[in-house]
């Protein structure tokens, strides 16, 4: 096996370079320039991510969206999860399709007059469809979702992310103006703590703002007896806020009521009856959304 050596003599001509497919150097970054933003009459766009999947990371982006609508801001959610998005299934928007007048742009999905919502998922023929993409695809998807979107004047976009570092959220960081900061979901199990401290440094790299660190599935309230029982552990979360030196947004017990909320697309943060556990969880939801805006309005 012949060993390929480095390209030593490299003029940034990527265009005309056999090697450019193939090629690490610097200099092909810099002669391609960054990626311009798209065109969004946005104030702040807030990424929502997870070291790792099953976190609850989508609960979370929905919940979050409906209660900035709640409090009267305009408000939009990019679900950029192309292959698993389920924001339209936590909404109970999942049967609608996107459209647009003029053929040229893309209308939102409306769940309330203040609350549109776009996704792979108003584009596929069923709820079983994969998507099998690679990443250009995703990246061209990611810029129509932003720009080629209806929004209007939007006071947030909520941009639920896949899980992990990769295309999506490299595609959304570089295209998207105005972005407020990062919030990062995480399980307080150690192995769901070790992936969000990478998701912290990731943003950090790309001078975005952590808005924080959100624990979810924090301790679970037996119904029947009162017991706390923590499945996943407790206090990762606050623990890894603590060492990066990054707000801590609070935690969100593990409730059952969430699960049928999500289930049956009526988010968990507009809903206040219930038991007990039930309340403590909504506050729990509520002071979490709160952090955020906090957090936002320090910028």
């Amino acid at each position: 096996m012949v060993e390929e050596k480095p390209n030593t003599e490299c003029e940034g001509n990527c265009s005309e370079c056999a090697s450019a497919a193939s090629c690490n150097d610097p200099k092909k970054e810099a002669s391609a320039g960054p990626a311009p933003k798209v065109e969004m009459d946005v104030k702040n766009v807030i990424l929502v991510l997870s070291g790792k999947g099953g976190v609850g990371k989508t609960t979370v982006a929905t919940n979050l969206a409906m209660s900035l609508a709640n409090k009267g801001y305009q408000t939009g959610i990019a679900d950029v999860d192309i292959h698993g998005p389920n924001i339209p299934k936590m909404l109970g928007i999942d049967k609608e399709k996107l459209s647009s007048i003029d053929g040229k742009h893309i209308d939102p999905v409306m769940v309330m007059g203040n609350l549109g919502v776009v996704s792979m998922a108003f584009l596929l023929p069923d709820a079983t469809s994969p998507v099998i993409w690679r990443g250009p695809m995703k990246n061209n998807a990611i810029r129509q979702f932003l720009g080629d979107v209806n929004w209007g004047s939007l006071d947030f976009l909520v941009v639920d992310l896949p899980p992990g570092t990769g295309d999506e959220a490299l595609s959304v960081i570089q295209l998207a103006p105005n972005i407020a900061g990062a919030v990062i979901v995480t399980t307080p199990q150690e192995v769901a703590i070790l992936d969000s401290s990478k998701s912290v440094k990731f943003i950090e790299k790309l001078d975005i703002k952590v808005l924080g660190i959100i624990e979810n599935m924090s301790g679970f309230v037996c119904p029947h007896c009162g017991t706390v029982v923590d499945i996943f552990g407790r206090g990762g979360g606050e623990k890894a806020a603590e060492e990066f030196k990054v707000p801590y947004l609070g935690s969100i017990p593990l409730d059952l009521d969430m699960r049928i909320a999500g289930d049956e697309g009526k988010p968990f943060i507009v809903r206040r009856e219930g038991s007990d556990q039930n309340k403590v969880t909504w506050q729990h939801v509520d002071k979490v959304m709160e952090n955020i805006l906090i957090q936002i309005n320090k910028k």
